[in-house]
This record gives C-alpha cells, sequence and structure tokens, in this order.
C-alpha cells in the first residue's frame, strides 16, 4: 500500500552541516512534494524556527557547535513539532538518548531515502490535522485548557490530571469538534492488544473518559464538553 501524497503546504525543516546531503535531501523531498528549507546548523535553525512555522523538522545529531540532541532538548521546551533525527551512530544509547530528549523518531546515517520517506510519512500521519491551527487555549465553561503544555484550569487554581488522562484530553483536543474513534485513542495511547486484550482496551478507553468527565463536566452524567458519538467514540466540544 502507498502513502497518500502530503498536502502541498507541507513544510520539512532540513538541519545539516554538510551541503551536499542538505542539497540532495532537499531534492528528494521536494520532488515528493514537500515544501523544504535548510539550515546549516542549530543557530541558523533557530532564526528560520523564529519567523516560520514548520510541520516536521528533519535533524542532524551530530554537528559542529550544538548539537542535536541539544537543540531537540531545548525545542521541545517550547513548540511541539514533530523532530526526526539523522546521525551517523546507530548504538542503542544513542537512539534512547534521541527519543528521550523530545525526538518522534531517529535514522541512522547511512539510510535509504525511501526510508526516510516512510518515516516522514508516518510521523506526519499520527499528527492531526487539526494540529497545525491549534489555538493556544480552549475553554469550556469555566475550565481553561492550555493545548500546548496539557495543563488544565479553572480560574488561577490548576487541576490535576494523571498520565494517561493527560495524554487522552491532548489527543480529543487536537480533533476537537470531530468524532475520535476508540480504535483510534487505543492506537494513539499506545494501549492497543489482539485478540480478546483489544476489547479490554476499550473499555480502559471508556473508564479513562468517565475519569475525565469528573474533570471536565459540571455533571459528568449529561455531558456537554466530552460527548459520546453513538457507532463512533469520543468528541471534545469546547465553547
Amino acid at each position: 500500500m502507498t502513502s497518500a501524497a502530503p498536502a502541498a503546504d507541507t513544510h520539512i525543516l532540513i538541519v545539516d552541516d554538510d551541503e551536499r546531503i542538505r542539497a540532495l535531501l532537499r531534492r528528494f523531498l521536494e520532488r515528493h512534494g514537500y515544501f523544504v528549507t535548510a539550515a546549516r546548523d542549530a543557530a541558523q535553525a533557530r532564526r528560520l524556527l523564529g519567523g516560520l512555522e514548520f510541520d516536521l523538522i528533519v535533524l542532524d545529531v551530530m554537528m559542529p557547535g550544538e548539537d542535536g540532541f541539544s537543540l531537540t532538548r531545548d525545542l521541545r521546551r517550547r513548540i511541539s513539532t514533530p523532530i526526526l533525527l539523522l546521525t551517523a551512530k546507530g548504538e542503542t544509547s544513542d537512539r534512547i538518548t534521541g527519543l528521550e530528549s523530545g525526538a518522534d523518531d531517529y535514522l541512522a546515517k547511512p539510510f535509504e531515502p525511501r526510508e526516510l520517506l516512510l518515516r516522514i510519512a508516518a510521523i506526519l500521519r499520527r499528527m492531526p490535522a487539526a494540529e497545525v491551527a491549534q489555538p493556544k487555549f480552549l475553554t469550556m465553561g469555566a475550565l481553561r485548557y492550555d493545548t500546548e503544555k496539557g495543563d488544565l484550569w479553572s480560574g488561577d487554581t490548576p487541576i490535576r490530571l494523571t498520565g494517561s488522562e493527560t495524554a487522552l484530553l491532548r489527543r480529543l483536543a487536537a480533533s476537537r469538534g470531530q468524532p475520535v474513534s476508540r480504535a483510534e485513542l487505543i492506537e494513539d495511547l499506545g494501549r492497543g492488544a489482539p485478540g480478546d486484550e483489544a476489547e479490554n482496551s476499550e473499555r480502559a478507553i471508556d473508564v479513562q473518559i468517565t475519569r475525565l468527565r469528573r474533570k471536565l463536566e459540571p455533571d459528568p452524567r449529561e455531558p456537554r464538553f466530552l460527548q459520546t458519538v453513538r457507532g463512533t467514540g469520543y468528541m471534545l466540544v469546547a465553547d
């Protein structure tokens, strides 16, 4: 099965100190329908990120000056743009370091350009389309939800969310106003399992929804913001 063609305005930032690799990747990705901007180092990448929005960053780890791990950690404090790390090192420890830094995926050099294309498509497929236009805050009655930090507030009082509730609310907020199926939630939240366990996973989603409603809804028995869409799944509705 071939992956769907990228949207014409899908913008990728390539950060690599090797001019030849930058040029090759740029031509390859543009030939496959992406809009590409390139940076030679972390400093130039920061300048570009300060004035442009990107859908994904392809970032080399081994660069002079600030390396890709350091840049990834810093960017993760400020933006949620997906990051794919490239490195000449393929050791497990380096891969773990990259993922712990906040990267979404990791590809060791040398690699087949086709594999890079598939990795990029997979990352973008996991990013809900509505997330590109996600506002900073969503309001739900007296509650305010910070879509970037994942924090929920009632006035000036923070509402504590568990890790599962945070992930669930973030996923639903990214597709606000659109139904999200239980199967999608299971896949996106990493609880999917084959056979009978899949049914258990669906029940786990239902339990998490019930718990989250207690924190979102004035009357959880008549949900206004976290609605059930019969035959489909759930939908978050903000004011």
